[in-house]
């Protein structure tokens, strides 16, 4: 199934979509798309769809919010493609490279991503994002992960490269500031995704291509991150799991940084599709 949240920011009401595309209003069936509906309520969806039990709605705003509310943390894996490492010219990790972002720095696929004031380094990160359904705390195993994975979504993990690197300190400088996470359009569940290690990553700047990768070459993958990750802390159904980037970001191309008039165009196969406008904040 492929959830979204339709309408203006602060307003959006919950959907799926239905074979065709259509957004189908499943508000009598859940307040909101979040870790509960995921992690125990996608039967009910689910059969609903299943009987036709679901009206096209009507009345709203055609703008794709971010695809889940509630948000609790956004864990975010730095380093972990291979050539992604090879074009920063940083070494491989003996483990995986772990930093938060806040979730209030998630807009929607399509909504502007702001320039902050005094950057001038900001940087793109086409990511698969991880959506966890279940309580994941000292799994034994990565093969333990598939059963506490409720879905996918793209997301870009948008960074100022010189706050993150140049500024001192941890990398949250340069990963929280606002609207620095665009996420969906939509959720679609983990059986929709038969491998999430061989889905094509794709992003845009200006129409121009600049990352083209794969999840294949994820160096830890994404069972291994929430086996992993969940020895340090405990994921929470709606928590999200930023999986890191392929090469081509601009700090790997030793240019190209974002400004203010740009436009970033974003998809993953199976996930949909992203745009945003560069402003300044």
């Amino acid at each position: 199934m492929r959830f979204a949240r339709i309408g203006a920011s602060g307003s959006e009401r919950p959907v799926v979509l239905g074979p065709d595309g259509t957004p189908l209003d499943i508000s009598r069936l859940t307040a909101d798309i979040d870790g509960s509906l995921i992690g125990t309520g996608l039967d009910k969806v689910r059969d609903a769809l299943a009987a036709g039990a679901l009206d096209p709605i009507t009345g709203v705003a055609d703008r794709y919010g971010p695809p889940l509310a509630g948000i609790g943390k956004i864990v975010c894996v730095g380093l972990n493609y291979a050539d992604h490492a090879a074009e920063t010219g940083a070494a491989v990790p003996a483990e995986p490279v772990l930093f938060l972002k806040t979730p209030d720095t998630v807009v929607g696929a399509n909504d502007d991503v702001l320039i902050p004031r005094r950057s001038s380094r900001t940087d793109y990160e086409v990511e698969l994002a991880v959506v966890m359904s279940a309580t994941a705390r000292y799994l034994d195993s990565p093969a333990d992960a598939a059963s506490v994975i409720g879905g996918y979504a793209i997301s870009n993990d948008v960074s100022e490269r010189e706050f993150q690197i140049d500024r001192g300190g941890q990398w949250d400088k340069g990963k929280n500031c606002e609207t620095f996470n665009p996420l969906g359009p939509w959720l679609v569940t983990a059986d929709e995704i038969s491998d999430p290690q061989a889905l094509g990553l794709r992003l845009w700047v200006n129409g121009e291509l600049r990352q083209d990768g794969t999840t294949a070459n994820m160096i830890y993958g994404v069972h291994h991150l929430v086996w992993y990750i969940s020895q340090f802390m405990v994921l929470h159904p709606g928590d999200i799991i930023n999986t890191g980037t392929p090469a081509g970001v601009a700090l790997g191309r030793g240019g190209g940084y974002l400004l203010a008039g740009d436009t970033m165009r974003l998809e993953i196969d199976g996930l949909g599709v992203q745009q945003q406008h560069l402003g300044a904040a």
